[in-house]
């Protein structure tokens, strides 16, 4: 940021000693182009107060440990790692679908790089939306949370999640523990009996085909504008031209 400053302290002195026509209109946009600069520099710095709480959050965790990077281009990016597995700024768009109709029922995006807080957030989204909460949520293993399987139960819908495996004490996911609420044990019984392995089958059928429509048919893949809400203006036009096409292809219009 003080680079950034100094260099359009630095062209606004040039600017007022040479007002010349010939270079006004060259003047004119290095300055707007240092003061957006500046400008985004600052946000970027703004940044900081927030990441201090994710740092603190994993301070018991050395290895997610790393450098804090905030990009000057767009400050409420996030340094993610991407499909092609490099990293660079991102957001994180999450979409529901019906597994019924395959019509996008939940659309928002954010700037964390996990998953597994965004169950909760997304449940809010439905209901704000369609104005029903679902009875059953069905999602990958990114999100899988106990806190959130435990807030989901207590609205009264049951998750369909894959376990993660306890890496320390090589513990059955499937199985009961001692230490589970009602909450944690009926999701596990759910994940281990032949229902839930059934529906669990229909999380690639019915997400992938979507975002597999979306990036390829709809450009939803890279993002050419910036901040979390023109991010999500452009994530709500895919999804709306995505239903609308999707309803006469079916022929439900």
């Amino acid at each position: 940021m003080a680079t950034a400053r100094k260099h359009l302290a630095q062209l606004e002195a040039e600017t007022a000693q040479d007002a010349s026509a010939g270079s006004a209109r060259h003047r004119a946009a290095a300055l707007r182009a240092a003061r957006e600069y500046e400008e985004r520099c600052q946000r970027a710095v703004a940044q900081f107060a927030q990441l201090d709480a994710h740092k603190a959050a994993a301070k018991n965790h050395p290895q997610r440990q790393t450098a804090t990077r905030i990009s000057t281009t767009d400050p409420a990016a996030r340094v993610m790692k991407l499909a092609n597995g490099g990293f660079g700024p991102a957001y994180n768009l999450q979409l529901a679908t019906d597994s019924g109709s395959r019509l996008l029922v939940g659309v928002f995006n954010s700037n964390a790089g996990s998953d597994s807080q965004q169950l909760a957030p997304m449940l809010d989204e439905i209901t704000r939306r369609t104005a029903a909460l679902p009875r059953q949520h069905l999602a990958d293993g990114g999100y899988m949370n106990f806190a959130a399987v435990e807030a989901a139960a207590a609205r009264g819908v049951e998750v369909f999640c894959p376990p993660r495996e306890n890496r320390t004490y090589h513990i059955d996911p499937l199985t009961p523990q001692p230490g589970d609420s009602a909450a944690i044990a009926a999701y596990r019984q759910r994940m281990g009996s032949a229902q839930g392995k059934e529906i669990d089958k229909e999380r690639a059928a019915t997400a992938e085909t979507v975002n597999a429509d979306l990036k390829t048919w709809r450009g939803l893949d890279r993002l050419l504008v910036r901040g979390l809400g023109k991010v999500l203006i452009v994530a709500t036009w895919s999804a709306l031209t995505y239903n609308l096409l999707r309803s006469i292809r079916m022929g439900w219009l």
